[in-house]
């Protein structure tokens, strides 16, 4: 039993690489998309949007550098994750589609939401990289917008730790761990769930948020089946 039928993964580019931290695992990268497997068996429509920490960090690695020219170097990183998603993926029989906010139509299509629409709507999993297309935001808002905009029920939001917490649970052990919270006090609380503009974007149009650990790729599916595996932000 399913709790949600069309849901958005949000992976960071850091959740590929394990525990090398650079690069792509690809070990990681079966064991994620072995569970997205699972999931589409189970009848769910899945889409991802995945970051590219793993090769660029624009905002820390472009320090100096113009600030656009290094989210657009972080947007080809992402890319290359996406082409690794989509080959792990296909390896397991699981139709996938790569689209990209930036055209590059040699390897990837350009994104169009009517065409990520019918793709999920025939089983397909729908690979969203480049982020937005645009510098000065994250894949986070990226997975916001795509959410909104492919009317998906839920983000997925596989994380280093297990759910929102008070505080930083590695630099306060008094920290205390949410089973559910709002949007309105993630923001107030200023908690670092997703960056603030991803975050509003979620609120303004009520779209969930289920925060849990990727250490475990099996949370994927508990996700789904709608477990308390992490943190619900609503």
């Amino acid at each position: 039993m399913v709790a949600y039928k069309r849901v958005l993964l949000k992976l960071s580019g850091e959740a590929l690489a394990g525990d090398e931290k650079h690069g792509i695992n690809p070990d990681v990268v079966g064991a994620i998309c072995d569970k997205v497997k699972e999931v589409i068996d189970m009848g769910v429509q899945v889409s991802i949007v995945v970051g590219g920490g793993n090769f660029w960090r624009g905002a820390r690695n472009g320090q100096k550098m113009d600030r656009a020219t290094a989210d657009y170097m972080g947007m080809l990183a992402t890319a290359m994750n996406g082409l690794a998603l989509q080959d792990a993926l296909e390896a397991r029989g699981v139709y996938t589609r790569l689209q990209t906010a930036i055209e590059m139509r040699e390897v990837a299509e350009p994104y169009i939401k009517r065409k990520a629409a019918k793709h999920l709507e025939r089983g397909r999993v729908v690979i969203f990289a480049c982020g937005t297309g645009h510098p000065f935001f994250s894949t986070d808002t990226a997975a916001a917008l795509r959410a909104a905009e492919t009317d998906s029920e839920v983000i997925l939001l596989a994380k280093t730790i297990d759910g929102v917490y008070s505080a930083d649970p590695k630099l306060d052990s008094s920290a205390v761990k949410y089973d559910e919270i709002s949007y309105k006090d993630v923001l107030a609380q200023d908690l670092k769930v997703m960056d603030s503009t991803a975050t509003a974007l979620c609120k303004d149009n009520n779209i969930p948020l289920f925060v849990f650990a990727i250490s475990d790729p099996e949370n994927i599916v508990r996700a789904v089946k709608g477990e308390n595996v992490g943190t619900i932000v609503k």
